[in-house]
């Protein structure tokens, strides 16, 4: 009797062997990209279940926000424990090497962060040894963080900071030295944008400044292979220090932007390997899917010969062989991870601020402004200050960020 048809689009599936059927299933619904990583991300209080690789960017994180509520020695241990870490993990390492292979996620080697990331770390900690009242090794924080800075991809913007050669040049003045030259390559950088004043090394007073917020990191391409960054447009666009009811005004312009810094750097090395597993994921892929295509009718050409009383003619073995390739294609390019990694320290600010001014020793009080495009100041974000400047040689330094709570 002859068999009830069936619908042309099931006869050649209902040919196969059950197995077969049953990968070529489970192949249907493998995703093009690959999912997420399944470890927990830490959370950015309490040391407790920190993953390892991710060490660095807590101890980052941490340090800002403790920098910000006047918990300096917590500043200081968490920057020399980063710092420590980033010492030994810019190298060649094991996990480096894992990352760079197709089926390990860039963000499965230890977090060292983005240039910006690292010169931060120094320099936050060249202000917190300025503030311990050791003007060399700060300096030579700055000059680690020029270090940091340097190989970008277009030396137009290798190791470009205006802060980080200005104050070595201080530092350097501060020290009885010659910082002529660190001034004047800081003026070169700086441009026509501002200009920086000359080193008063009498001025005991040193005022570290930040406002806005940082760049924030994102994935682009299909397989989020390309790492981006998203650069916001906060109101602060400058401060000031008022002291003695106006009497004395500072300025506190925006010297240094991480959102420059950030996207202006070209590509990374680790760029063109997530692009060649990309391109490789996307290839496999579409492999697996000629492969499938080519089972499914090989197997409904079978499927024909024998309705018509005839051998499968080889037809059901090539279905078979070109279903495993294409569940094998499947499995390959779901496993190829080439998505960038986007963990970043994310409480940075954007812009940074300097200045320096001699005053008498003793108590003084004021406000920090932060100002609009038009230099109007917000309101809002005005907060109340009072300093104490210490009598002696030592300098008095102060840190005020619009990013403190």
């Amino acid at each position: 009797m002859r068999p009830t048809a069936r619908p042309r689009a099931f006869r050649g599936v209902a040919a196969l062997s059950r197995p077969l059927f049953a990968l070529l299933t489970a192949a249907a619904g493998l995703p093009g990209c690959a999912t997420a990583p399944d470890e927990p991300r830490a959370a950015v209080r309490g040391e407790a279940g920190v993953p390892e690789r991710d060490r660095v960017l807590h101890a980052c994180r941490a340090a800002a926000t403790a920098l910000r509520t006047g918990d300096y020695s917590g500043a200081k241990a968490r920057l020399d424990d980063a710092l420590a870490r980033l010492g030994g993990l810019i190298v060649d390492d094991a996990a480096a090497a894992r990352a760079r292979s197709l089926f390990a996620a860039e963000d499965t080697k230890v977090f060292v962060g983005e240039p910006y990331e690292r010169v931060m770390v120094y320099y936050y900690r060249g202000i917190l040894y300025w503030r311990d009242g050791e003007p060399d090794n700060a300096r030579a924080c700055f000059r680690s963080g020029q270090f940091n800075d340097a190989g970008a991809q277009d030396e137009r913007f290798s190791s470009d900071y205006v802060l980080l050669e200005y104050l070595e040049g201080l530092a350097t003045a501060k020290l009885q030295g010659d910082g002529t030259d660190a001034l004047a390559r800081a003026r070169v950088l700086a441009g026509e944008r501002f200009r920086l004043p000359d080193y008063a090394p009498g001025a005991n007073v040193l005022i570290f400044a930040e406002y806005g917020y940082g760049p924030r990191k994102v994935a682009a391409g299909r397989f989020g292979e390309q790492l981006r960054f998203q650069i916001q447009d906060p109101p602060s666009r400058s401060a000031r220090l008022v002291l003695h009811e106006g009497r004395t005004v500072v300025p506190l312009p925006a010297y240094d932007d991480l959102g420059f810094q950030a996207t202006t750097r070209g590509g990374r090395v680790m760029d063109h390997i997530l692009g060649r597993k990309a391109v490789f994921k996307a290839a496999t892929n579409a492999a697996a899917d000629v492969a499938l295509a080519g089972s499914v009718i090989a197997a409904d050409q079978s499927h024909r010969r024998e309705l018509r009383g005839k051998e499968g003619g080889g037809s059901e073995s090539a279905a078979v062989g070109l279903g495993v390739l294409g569940i094998l294609g499947k499995v390959v390019s779901s496993a190829t991870r080439a998505e960038a990694d986007t963990r970043q320290w994310d409480n940075l600010p954007q812009r940074l601020s300097f200045a320096a001014l001699r005053l008498p020793p003793g108590e003084h009080s004021g406000r920090l402004e932060f100002l609009d495009r038009e230099g109007r100041a917000l309101a809002a974000r005005t907060r109340p200050v009072s300093l104490s400047v210490a009598p002696g040689d030592r300098d008095t330094v102060l840190f005020f960020s619009e990013l403190s709570r």
